[in-house]
């Protein structure tokens, strides 16, 4: 890909405290801009190994967090853990987009200023996160000195580069969407109860009104050929292919250049265009930028700390944002582009959009102290939808949870260790011969051996219900074998011990290497299976997922290695729900 680094080190002395400066130095970024010339690709060809940088968006604090936002959270941090459990280093960052007309008039109707509504609206998506487990190491807010610093930053590197003028705008624009829409992109509809007739945006349903303002606009036409070319090298780059297909239709009907600023009267709450304190930052703009704060952007020297990012993480109704505006603004500003772009579809319920009128929003945090974090999880990840709206139910998260974790998971584990069949509770030996794989074996063996390849190829392509439906295949199966070989038949006659054995060994192997495959989805869970089959935590990476290669086990009749045994405590116990 041709993306662009800077040749040079950028000097040494930028930081917070002289950025204002540099920002007022027109030849300065002139200068930064003309240099980045590099090809992104310098980082495969150092010694220095670039960091997987994955990024949710930031939510929006107009209102507390629902359950779409929890699904962004926890695809993300599955990614995040993925990637971990390969060996890498992982960015992974999520937080909060504080600046808008919309949260200054939800502000004013919680009798709030600004900034504490915002710090209130914040710490909720920080609680949510927390219980869920979500393993971020930057939580950004737009209100904070940094980020303010690099939009004003990245702004000059925009105005500079002479893809910014001073026009006027006059067409229609969303509060609710904080966007300006085309007429071609409004429609005018009946209020079924008022009957009182009003624009909307065809879009997202939300109101509309005509605006006629002065203000800054981005020369995003410019872009048009670019973007197509970006899509045609990368046909990968946004995922699912109806979403890319969604984004390529988008830019092949033609792109007209983009207001990037609102007047200071109408929007006060937000980051003041540098030199002009008249006009504010278009929210989207800011809001976008926030994933080069998180690298420490304007980065003072050639180390982008992670930069481009790998995956955007983000819904289908900001798609237009990421995968159009973004990627325009980066190459006006000869940055490289981001890798991938996830976006996923939305829960609806009964096949109806989740909304406060119809009384159908889900309480994340509800759930999860209903269902328990990882059931919740795993539900998302197993049954979300990417191409398509998943449809939510409470129903459906207790038949998962009955089938897959208590029924085939669950049972699996009790079953395998079970001190009836092996009171010692010492880890059985492999098969003595792996290379003969005897008739009745051969299912479960084959399907373990060739579980990591499927699980890593649909992660890959972001199919986690497929990746995951493949684990719970395979304990499916060895549940089956372990019926089917009736070990309880067999362990009073010694000259079984061996059958016993291998019935044992093939059942606890799967449940080994589905604990640590589940690993990223339900982080908290598997660590307890994990502890209870002995593994330790150095044996729990993706290179030990693979049939054979648990317990040391050329050395497993000197060690003696036990399963822990916790009576008390189920894996997967009956619900106690909440009222």
């Amino acid at each position: 890909m041709s993306q662009f680094l800077s040749s040079k080190r950028f000097p040494n002395f930028i930081n917070h405290q002289n950025i204002n400066s540099l920002l007022i130095s027109t030849s300065y970024i002139r200068k930064v801009t003309n240099l980045q010339h590099i090809i992104y690709k310098q980082y495969a060809t150092s010694a220095f190994k670039k960091p997987i940088y994955i990024t949710t968006p930031i939510f929006y604090v107009n209102a507390i967090p629902h359950i779409g936002h929890l699904y962004s959270a926890v695809i993300a941090d599955s990614l995040k853990r993925y990637y971990e459990l390969k060996g890498h280093k992982v960015i992974f960052s999520t937080g909060t987009d504080e600046h808008g007309l919309k949260i200054k008039q939800s502000a004013e109707k919680s009798k709030m200023n600004p900034q504490e509504f915002c710090d209130q609206v914040s710490s909720k998506f920080k609680e949510l996160f927390d219980i869920a487990n979500i393993s971020y190491t930057t939580f950004i807010r737009t209100t904070e000195q940094r980020h303010k610093d690099a939009v004003k930053y990245f702004w000059k590197c925009l105005m500079n580069n002479g893809f910014i003028y001073k026009g006027r705008y006059k067409g229609w624009y969303s509060v609710s969407d904080e966007a300006f829409y085309n007429t071609s992109h409004v429609q005018e509809i009946q209020n079924p109860d008022s009957k009182e007739k009003l624009m909307i945006a065809t879009e997202s349903g939300q109101s509309v009104e005509w605006t006629i303002e002065e203000n800054y606009k981005f020369r995003l036409s410019e872009f048009q050929d670019k973007l197509k070319s970006w899509l045609e090298e990368n046909p990968q780059v946004i995922m699912p292919i109806n979403k890319f297909n969604e984004v390529k239709a988008w830019i092949d009907s033609g792109l007209s250049d983009l207001s990037i600023s609102r007047p200071h009267s109408r929007l006060d709450w937000g980051v003041d265009v540098p030199e002009d304190s008249e006009q504010t930052v278009y929210v989207w703009l800011d809001a976008l930028i926030n994933y080069l704060t998180v690298t420490g952007f304007p980065w003072p020297h050639d180390d982008l700390n992670g930069w481009p990012v790998d995956i955007h993480v983000i819904g289908k109704d900001i798609l237009k944002f990421h995968a159009v505006y973004w990627p325009a603004f980066l190459m006006a500003a000869n940055l490289p582009l981001p890798q991938k772009i996830l976006a996923h579809s939305h829960w609806t319920m009964e096949k109806q959009k989740m909304s406060k009128s119809r009384g159908n929003v889900v309480d994340p945090i509800k759930v999860m102290n209903d269902y328990g974090v990882d059931t919740i999880r795993y539900y998302l990840m197993r049954d979300g939808g990417i191409a398509d709206d998943g449809d939510y139910s409470d129903e459906n998260i207790k038949v998962r949870y009955r089938k897959d974790l208590a029924g085939q998971l669950g049972n699996l584990v009790s079953r395998s260790i079970s001190p009836a069949l092996n009171p010692s509770s010492i880890v059985p030996s492999a098969p003595k011969f792996l290379g003969e794989i005897a008739e009745k074996d051969a299912n479960l063996y084959y399907k373990l051996q060739s579980l990591p390849d499927l699980v890593d190829k649909h992660f890959q392509n972001m199919e986690f219900g497929k990746g995951l439906s493949f684990i719970f295949d395979a304990i499916a199966e060895a549940n089956k074998y372990f019926t089917d070989n009736e070990p309880w038949k067999l362990k009073n006659d010694k000259n079984q011990k061996e059958a016993v054995n291998n019935i044992l060994f093939y059942s606890v192997e799967t449940v080994r290497i589905s604990g640590i495959l589940l690993q990223p989805v339900m982080p908290t869970k598997m660590s307890e299976l994990l502890d209870r089959l002995g593994i330790q935590k150095d044996q729990r990476t993706w290179e030990y997922a693979r049939f054979g290669r648990g317990w040391d086990l050329n050395n497993n009749h000197n060690r003696k290695i036990k399963f822990h045994h916790d009576e008390k405590s189920v894996l997967f116990p009956k619900f106690k729900l909440t009222k």
